[in-house]
Formats: structure tokens, C-alpha cells, sequence
């Protein structure tokens, strides 16, 4: 071994150093202060194989030769041609220009999902839309698949996000002075291991060691009992999927039958309270929202929710909400009906009390909050307004024109013509793929830029090579980490791949406008530029001092200035008129005007129980299962599939699904045995694990396997859930993904269909020369 590099750099999933000897990575090192470094930073390497790599420009056959008589269902299946660089650039800016001149801007669909990388420089998507803004704008998206119906109903009900963004109660104020603590959904390590931007330590799994030093009594509401550490000792709830709502509502309820409501805070703090407690008492539709009524939805024992609801106007209590439990149908509702029971216990602003969201969701959720600015490259000014609802991407492009709702407003779906996606996989994440893929045929180019030949890079006209993180320099940072840190380059790029900062330059050169896009300023300009003005800001603001670009690079990370023990709504609580809130009346929401006026019938003025359009209390059979596809703990979303900790998690290349012993008895499945998942929005293979951490009628199947059908059959071998999900939105409210509202059937399978890693590759090798 010669002379070994030490490189400091960062991923959504931690800070890391990188060993490099001549030219390649012969080790990983984590940060030296985190306390809980996630295995995944071991996967890095998997960056600098080849395999599965996009190495060249390229550009589908069928769409070089003629792009207007081009059979787009051919989209997947033509092979790709190789061009140079500048021809493609050259064939990017005459596309944006035709349909910008043809069809107008809002044609143009700035797709992209920010979570290719964590450098905030080369952030693909803002990199995409601030050349698209410096050329007359773009159709954008608002919201994301991880949360939206859940901060759209707390932006209408507490005037803003904060709480699902990391500004609810931090985690050491909750290990401090909470004496009950009911978590719905999860919170635990394994979804902690990433955040957005970056981050430096991971603490979630530190305070929650806290809060059983301190003996909290936990209650865990989740069909899945490792969705909170076994170390916890939480009592486990297992509850039917979807019907979180309904406990929150009989346990406000409970309260309320008592007498034991917060009266005094009701009326100083909440506005439509009287709308609220006239539903809980049956005065709507005369059903009393008590724990008999609670029971019989979510079957959960009757006396654990009366005795809970003594609990939490007795104790200090606090309730955490994943953001897991929003993306379903009438996501909205578990959101809302948690502040209502908060409100109606008279918690909220106290210290350890009250409600948030997002624990564990992301890594930063509930740790210190950083105060100071993090940088980020300017988007720009938008020209236009355009967007859509980000879970509405089949929607719009099989309805052009059409109406959608959004926060109590229509609007229209503009006629998408030009599709550029840099850094993101819809073919991961959106819901039921079969129809995304009907909807794929309808735009007249797709363009995709990314490292990787994904599935949706499979299915574009124009692919770029863009570098990975390792293969250039950038920064680190996010609103939810107490560090900014330095993403230094490794190696050199792969193939022919350039930065997505260098890509977007060059094209925005030949669209006329590229002294706007770039400033003057090279990669390593823009880095000091963007860590000064964060530097400056934290000194002006908090008198907070920062090492100057040049130690800070040199040192690998610097800290930022943080705020800790934070409660919220504190100020609001001693004094609602002084730090009143952004909503209709100043006041937290239990009952809306907005929603009074407009009527929907799946978002109603007051928190309420609504079916799902699936759940396992609406089942036509007894074979019916409900699907989770939760976050897989060895990779995240569907980056480094096939990196060492991925890989570790499947078997024969497939996803495990987890099954409940009884269910896996009853239908002939064993462990290790494939099988079978279908409903009529698709189907496809998995490994069954069977396991006692699943409440009976569940499956679990992780997301982020890449999309592998066999032949034309459409039967995905590599086990990817959104081939099963539903694609609807959460309400007309919210619209919102509901990628967790799916019932399946599941059966052994006993075809042999090979190894999914190698399917994959040998149909990329069918279509492009890698």
C-alpha cells in the first residue's frame, strides 16, 4: 500500500472519512463525533464501480432519429447511442428552447428529488431551476413524498411547519421532564441514520437511552414492534394500520366523558374547540368517540385506552407522530387529531409536553436546533408560479389541464411537453408504477441526469453522467445539523461524468445565459462564497465565531450555533395574543372556517375519523394483508442498492418481507422462501422472513429495490412495493401520498427467476454499453 489520503466528506447518512490509495477507496472511517455512526457510510465504495454507472452521454435510438414520429412506449426497450458532450448539451438547450417558444415554460416540468446527494452546491434540483428560472421558469412541485398532507394541515392549524420540521420540543427537553410518552408510529435509529443536507452525529438513539435512564413510561402504537429499540421496553400497541386517528380520538374523548378536559387552554389558546368537542360527543353523527369506539376500529384493548387517557392529563405527557402515519389516505387526520388531544389535555407548551412530528423520521428531528444559516445555491427568482402537488407527477401528465385542489384553492394541470429529472428515481418512490409508467408516454422528451442507470434514467431520451459526491468537492449542512461539513473530493470521475454544476453551466452557456448562472465563480469559489455568508451570518446574528473557509476545509467541519432545551409554543401558551399564530384566528385550529366553507368530505372542518379506501376493517376476504413499505435500514430510499449493508438485507437480490408467524402458517410461507405479493395494481417477488415483530394481518417490505420486471410479464422480481401502492392523494386538502393505504395478497412462488442484481444489469447491458 503507498501513500493513503485521508478525505473528509459526508452523505445524507453521516460525515465520514474516506481512505484513498492511488486512485481507489480502501477504507471508511466514521466522523470522530458521532456518537452513533450509521454502517451505511460503508457502502460509499459501491460509488466507484462502474457497473451500474452512467459513463457517457446518451441518447435513446428512437428519439435521435426522429423525435416527433418517435414511439415513446419504446422508452425502456430502445437502445441508447452515445454522443458527445456537446452535442447533447446542444440538444438539451434546443429542446428547452422549442417548447419554451411552442408551448410556454409551465410545459417544462422541473421533476427532480433533492435527495441525490447532500452537497448544498451541487444540489441537482436547485442547480435545474436556477437555469430553467434564468430562462422564463419552469412547472415545480411543493411539498415531498416523505411529508405533505401533514405540514399542509399544520401550516392551516398552527400557522406553520416548525413541528414537522425539527422545531417541535428537541428530544432533551422530552428526556427532561416527560413522564408518559406515546409514540405513534416510529422513532427509532433505524430511520434516524439520514437527513437531508447531512449530518454530523446522530443522536436520536443518545436520548432515547435518556428517557429510559430517567424510567418514562413509553407506549409504542405501531403494527410494527421494532419501530422503537427492544431496549426502550415500551409497551407495544399493536394497532391496525391506519386507524391512529381513531385511538387519538378516543382518547380525547375519554378525557372529555370525564370532565377532564383543559377547559382554561380550550378557550385561550384553540379556536373551533366547541366544533371538536360536539364531534367527540357524538352530537355530529351520534357515535361518542370513546374507547369502546376506539377498540372496535383499531383493536386495541378497551381499558389500556381509558386508563391511557387518565395518563396523559395526570402525568407530563407527550406525543410523537411519525411522518409515516400522513402518507396515507386522509393523511391529514392523524396530524390534527394528535394536536387535539393535546389541546384537550392541556400539554402543549409545557416543558416535555404537548405533541411533534418527525422523531426519528430524519436523523435531525428533536436534536438541537441550528439557529444559524445554512448554505445553499439560490434557486433564484421564479418567473412563474406553476407547480403541482409533488406525489401528483401521474396525474398531471395523464390529465393536462385538468383541475386539481391544493390548500383550499383549484388549480389547473399544466400540459407537460419537456421533462427534466436530475438526481431522483420516480421509479422508486411514486406510487402504483404501472400507471407511472402509462403516464411516462405522454411527455415528448425526457431528459434525466444522474450518476446512476436507475430505472428511470432506463426510461429517458437524453441521459447524462452526472459525478457522484465523492468524485467532486461540496458542503454538507441542513437547518437540522449542528455541523457544516466538507465534502472533499476522492477520486476522479467515472467515465465521461461532470458535476452537475458543470453540466448545467455549460447548458445554460448555449441557452445565453451562463454568466448569470454561474456568477464568475468556479466549484471551490462557490464553496468559500456559500461557508462565508453562513460564517458571517452566525457572528452577526448570535455572536457565534467560525473558523475562516480555509481552516474550516483544512479541519474537515466546523460547528454551527444551536439552541437546546427548547419547548414549544412556550411563549404562545404564557401569552397567545402577544406570540399569536399564523392561522384564521390566531389560535391553534380544532375547528376550521376554511374547511367549513369549502365541505370536503374527506378533510371535514375538525379532526374525524374517515375510512381509508383500504384498511384491514374494509376487507372483502380473509386473505387480504396490509402493506408497509417503510425505510430499509441498510441503504437510503434506493441509493447504493447494492452496496455491503443493502445487500446484507436481501436475499437472491430480492427484499425481504416480513409476515407475522400465524399469517406466514396459513398461507404455506416459510423464512427464505419466495413469494408472491399481488393486488390489481401490480405484483411482485420477495423473500419472506417470518417474524414476531409484525402484528398479525401486516406485511412489511422495504422501499428502494430497483424496479426489475421480467420480461413483459410486469411481475417485478426485485421486490419494489410501489408496484403495489396506491396512487391517490390524501385528501382534496392535502394531496399527499398514500403510498401506506394498500391491502395485497401474498402466496409461495415457486418459478425460478434468477438473481434480481444480475436481471438488472443484464438488461441495461441489452440496452446501453456501460
Amino acid at each position: 500500500m503507498g501513500h493513503v489520503r485521508r478525505v473528509r466528506h459526508c452523505s445524507h447518512w453521516g460525515a465520514y472519512t474516506i481512505l484513498v490509495d492511488d486512485g481507489k477507496i480502501v477504507g471508511i472511517e466514521p466522523f470522530e463525533h458521532d456518537p452513533a455512526p450509521s454502517p451505511i457510510i460503508n457502502s460509499i465504495k459501491e460509488w466507484a464501480s462502474p457497473r451500474r454507472r452512467v459513463l457517457r452521454p446518451m441518447v435513446r435510438s428512437g428519439w435521435l432519429e426522429n423525435r416527433d414520429k418517435s414511439d415513446r412506449r419504446m422508452r425502456g426497450h430502445d437502445k441508447f447511442i452515445p454522443v458527445s458532450w456537446d452535442d447533447a448539451t446542444t440538444l438539451i438547450s434546443d429542446e428547452i428552447r422549442r417548447v419554451s417558444n411552442s408551448f410556454g415554460n409551465p410545459s417544462i416540468f422541473a421533476g427532480s428529488y433533492g435527495w441525490t446527494n447532500s452537497g448544498r452546491f451541487h444540489h441537482a434540483s436547485s442547480l435545474l431551476r436556477r437555469m430553467l428560472n434564468l430562462v422564463g421558469g419552469f412547472t415545480g412541485h411543493v411539498d415531498t413524498y416523505s411529508v405533505a398532507a401533514g405540514p399542509v394541515i399544520l401550516r392551516h392549524t398552527l400557522g406553520d411547519d416548525a413541528a414537522c420540521n425539527g422545531r417541535a420540543n428537541t428530544l432533551d427537553t422530552i428526556a427532561a421532564h416527560t413522564e408518559t410518552l406515546v409514540v405513534f408510529g416510529a422513532l427509532s435509529p433505524r430511520t434516524a441514520q439520514s437527513e437531508a443536507g447531512g449530518i454530523g452525529r446522530h443522536s436520536v438513539e443518545e436520548s432515547l437511552r435518556k428517557i429510559v435512564d430517567r424510567g418514562i413510561k413509553v407506549i409504542h402504537v405501531s403494527p410494527l414492534k421494532d419501530d422503537l429499540p427492544e431496549w426502550v421496553n415500551a409497551e407495544w400497541w399493536p394497532i391496525r394500520p391506519n386507524t391512529d386517528t381513531a385511538l387519538m380520538l378516543g382518547l380525547a374523548g375519554e378525557i372529555v366523558k370525564a370532565g377532564r378536559h383543559d377547559n382554561d387552554f380550550l378557550e385561550r389558546c384553540t379556536s373551533g374547540a366547541d366544533l371538536f368537542l360536539q364531534y367527540l360527543e357524538g352530537g355530529e353523527d351520534g357515535q361518542r368517540k370513546d374507547a369502546g369506539w376506539a377498540s372496535a376500529i383499531t383493536d386495541i384493548e378497551q381499558d389500556k385506552i381509558v386508563q391511557l387517557a387518565r395518563l396523559l392529563v395526570d402525568t407530563r405527557s407527550m406525543l410523537t407522530v411519525s411522518w409515516s402515519l400522513q402518507r396515507a389516505h386522509h393523511g391529514e387526520q392523524p396530524f390534527w387529531a394528535a394536536l387535539g388531544l393535546a389541546a384537550i389535555s392541556g400539554q402543549i407548551g409545557l416543558p416535555g409536553g404537548g405533541v411533534g412530528y418527525g422523531y426519528g423520521s430524519l436523523g435531525g428531528v428533536g436534536a438541537p436546533i441550528n439557529i444559524g444559516k445554512s448554505p445553499a445555491i439560490s434557486q433564484l427568482k421564479k418567473p412563474i408560479s406553476d407547480f403541482i402537488p409533488v406525489a401528483r407527477i401521474s396525474d398531471m401528465l395523464l390529465n393536462p389541464n385538468g383541475q386539481f385542489s391544493y390548500q383550499g384553492k383549484v388549480h389547473s394541470y399544466p400540459d407537460i411537453r419537456l421533462v427534466y429529472w436530475a438526481g431522483g428515481n420516480p421509479y422508486h418512490h411514486h406510487q402504483d408504477l404501472n400507471r407511472l409508467m402509462e403516464a411516462w408516454t405522454r411527455p415528448e422528451t425526457i431528459i434525466v441526469q444522474d450518476p446512476m442507470f436507475t430505472a428511470t434514467a432506463q426510461r429517458a431520451d437524453i441521459v447524462l453522467p452526472a459525478s457522484t459526491s465523492i468524485e467532486r468537492n461540496d458542503l454538507a449542512a441542513s437547518r437540522r445539523s449542528d455541523f457544516i461539513l466538507a465534502m472533499q473530493k476522492a477520486i476522479e470521475p467515472l467515465g465521461e461524468a461532470r458535476s452537475d454544476f458543470d453540466i448545467f453551466n455549460s447548458i445554460s452557456e448555449k441557452l445565453g445565459v451562463g454568466d448569470a448562472f454561474n456568477e464568475g465563480r468556479d466549484e471551490m469559489e462557490w464553496l468559500r462564497h456559500l461557508y462565508e455568508i453562513s460564517r458571517e451570518d452566525a457572528k452577526k446574528k448570535f455572536d457565534f465565531s467560525m473558523p475562516d473557509f480555509d481552516e474550516f476545509w483544512a479541519a474537515g467541519f466546523a460547528r454551527c450555533p444551536v439552541k437546546m432545551d427548547h419547548t414549544y409554543l412556550a411563549e404562545f401558551r404564557d401569552n397567545p395574543a402577544e406570540f399569536a399564530l399564523n392561522t384564521e384566528s390566531g389560535k391553534i385550529v380544532l375547528g376550521s372556517q376554511m374547511l367549513s366553507q369549502l365541505g370536503y368530505d374527506d378533510c371535514l372542518a375538525h379532526p374525524a375519523w374517515i375510512e381509508p379506501t383500504e384498511w384491514l376493517g374494509k376487507t372483502r376476504d380473509n386473505e387480504s394483508l396490509h402493506l408497509i413499505s417503510h425505510q430499509p435500514i441498510g441503504r437510503l430510499h434506493s441509493q447504493l442498492e447494492t452496496g455491503e449493508s443493502s445487500r446484507a438485507m436481501k436475499r437472491n437480490g430480492r427484499e425481504q418481507a416480513r409476515i407475522n408467524a400465524a399469517d406466514a402458517s396459513a398461507r404455506g410461507i416459510r423464512s427464505g422462501q419466495t413469494i408472491r405479493l399481488w393486488n390489481t395494481r401490480g405484483e411482485c417477488l420477495a423473500t419472506a422472513l417470518v417474524s414476531d415483530t409484525v402484528r398479525r394481518g401486516v406485511v412489511v417490505l422495504p422501499t428502494g429495490a430497483w424496479l426489475t420486471p421480467q420480461g413483459n410479464s410486469g411481475l417485478d422480481i426485485a421486490g419494489n412495493p410501489n408496484v403495489l401502492t396506491l396512487d391517490i392523494g390524501t385528501s382534496q386538502f392535502g394531496q399527499g401520498c398514500s403510498a401506506h393505504t394498500c391491502l395485497i395478497w401474498i402466496e409461495p412462488y415457486a418459478a425460478d427467476t434468477g438473481d434480481a442484481f444480475e436481471q438488472y444489469e443484464k438488461t441495461l447491458s441489452a440496452l446501453a454499453e456501460l
